[in-house]
């Protein structure tokens, strides 16, 4: 006698994987948004952040040097001692490609990048 089996390769549909890949496009879509946001939030702080150490370091210098509000101030040449140098040896650079600007005692610093949103500027 001769048995017949119902055999079945192991696999899965066409149905199934497109399931699978519409949920990842769908988490996808969910999660890539949240983490540029998020991106764009720390690159601010910490724009913001180096901005306040320029202007502490700023307000050292002044007192150090007897300079009032409203002196003449060169951010590299004056500031390099007050502020703890990045590894290069140079000022802290803003994290989203901006450059740092302050002329004078008392004016809050300057980034190119304070048109961003969220924006990159001491308030």
């Amino acid at each position: 006698m001769k048995q017949t089996k119902n055999i079945r390769k192991a696999g899965f549909t066409l149905v199934e994987i497109m399931i699978v890949v519409a949920i990842i496009g769908l988490l996808a879509a969910i999660a890539i948004p949240n983490f540029v946001k998020a991106r764009a939030t720390s690159q601010a702080n910490a724009c913001i952040n180096n901005l306040r150490q320029i202007d502490a370091a700023a307000n050292q210098w002044a007192l150090e040097k007897g300079q009032v509000t409203g002196a003449a101030i060169t951010l590299t040449s004056d500031l390099t001692p007050y502020i703890k140098l990045n590894s290069a040896g140079s000022l802290p650079a803003c994290p989203a490609s901006g450059t740092y600007s302050l002329t004078k005692v008392g004016s809050n610093p300057l980034c190119t990048y304070s048109t961003a949103t969220p924006p990159h500027q001491l308030q």
